[in-house]
């Protein structure tokens, strides 16, 4: 019997998890009542998608500012040069009153016009008609207040980040704008690189230009500091506000976590489902420009069966060359037969034209964080049926 209805993504709610709750069994525990609520029928290669925040809370992976001033002094002696931190206050605000809490003086290296992920400092259009060159112009505040004014709030949030982050310093931090992130060596030679995606280079490149120190924030808290969370692989990237003096940590021991939930639900339902931790999804916003990917990776953690990337052929351009002679009934049955017996490696086949095989927990990630929302839906975990379907498949 052919199927009518292809991929279904469904928000779970469940209650509010606390430090130290056994979070498999409240996960499994709330599949099962939508399961039944909804007269759901649970079918192999379904997905269950659990949101890190929820993970990390139950691990009660938390960090205070205090423990992040303590980390800071271990590992740096003198004035501190901060590369590129994005504009949140939810991501960096924190983490910069526990780097301020050491008491070291700070020299904060902007990019502009905008952070890593997007955020703005200032109007694009308005850099262009300065003059100003991005790509070699140094600015110190002093400039960026004479040419773009006292108050530049985000798009967004109304927030003076510039302001924000200064004031959190108490004085104690000098602001300075550049894209080179080597602008930093003529302030201090002891550097915490605080972008994401982009830290690998920039560490190496300071590195070879004779930087004393060179870290990134997931060498920060990467063991516990006086019984804190930690996060051996990420350290401080991947967390999050939880107070004014308390960070949430990405989820560590992730991989354990998912394949405990996944034999559980195979247990329940006699079927091969699939589980995942999921942030950030990775996608971008087309107003405001901002790359919604904070997090280190959109998936810390999964089963076996989400590894790799997809393998598809692309339905319009087959149905608009090789099946265009045909009417309707005759291609739909011959579109069927070529997604039936297509290739295991489609790469760089003209059938694949207009596809983008990117990581299935990276587009997996996306869709639960598009469905779970970031404020009170109240669905932390996403149940995703028929993704793994196609055209040809049938009951």
């Amino acid at each position: 019997m052919q199927r009518y209805v292809g991929t279904v993504a469904r928000g779970i709610r469940t209650p509010i998890v606390k430090s130290g709750d056994n979070l498999v069994d409240i996960v499994v525990d709330s599949i099962a009542k939508a399961v039944e609520s909804e007269n759901i029928n649970m079918r192999d290669r379904d997905v269950v998608a659990v949101t890190e925040s929820l993970v990390a809370r139950a691990q009660n992976n938390y960090v205070e500012i205090d423990q992040i001033a303590k980390d800071i002094n271990n590992k740096f002696e003198n004035e501190i040069g901060i590369v590129f931190p994005i504009l949140s206050r939810n991501r960096f605000s924190t983490i910069l009153r526990g780097i301020a809490k050491s008491g070291k003086k700070i020299h904060i290296l902007f990019s502009y016009p905008s952070d890593e992920v997007g955020n703005s400092l200032m109007d694009p259009n308005l850099l262009y008609e300065t003059g100003i060159n991005p790509f070699t112009d140094v600015l110190e505040e002093e400039d960026y207040r004479k040419t773009f004014g006292e108050v530049v709030k985000h798009q967004f949030t109304g927030i003076d980040y510039v302001k924000l982050y200064k004031d959190i310093c108490k004085g104690n931090a000098d602001i300075h704008f550049s894209n080179d992130p080597k602008t930093i060596l003529k302030y201090t030679d002891e550097i915490l690189v605080c972008s994401t995606h982009t830290r690998f280079a920039i560490k190496r490149l300071l590195k070879d230009q004779g930087a004393k120190t060179v870290l990134g924030l997931d060498d920060i808290l990467n063991e516990s500091i006086d019984g804190s969370g930690y996060n051996e692989e990420y350290g401080l990237l991947g967390s999050n506000f939880a107070s004014e003096t308390r960070l949430k940590l990405f989820p560590r021991d992730g991989k354990t976590f998912v394949d405990k939930v996944q034999q559980k639900l195979i247990d329940k339902y006699n079927k091969q489902i699939e589980v995942m931790i999921y942030g950030d999804g990775a996608f971008k916003d087309p107003v405001g420009q901002i790359w919604e990917l904070a997090d280190p990776v959109v998936s810390p953690a999964h089963t076996e069966g989400l590894a790799g990337t997809p393998s598809e052929i692309k339905i319009k351009y087959i149905a608009d060359n090789d099946l265009k002679d045909l009417d309707s009934e005759a291609a739909t049955a011959a579109m069927k037969e070529r997604i039936s017996h297509k290739e295991l490696d489609l790469v760089g086949k003209d059938e694949t034209l207009g596809t983008t095989p990117r990581k299935i927990t990276d587009l997996l990630g996306s869709l639960c964080d598009l469905t779970s929302g970031s404020g009170d839906k109240g669905t932390p975990v996403v149940l995703i049926q028929g993704y793994f379907d196609n055209f040809a498949t049938e009951y």
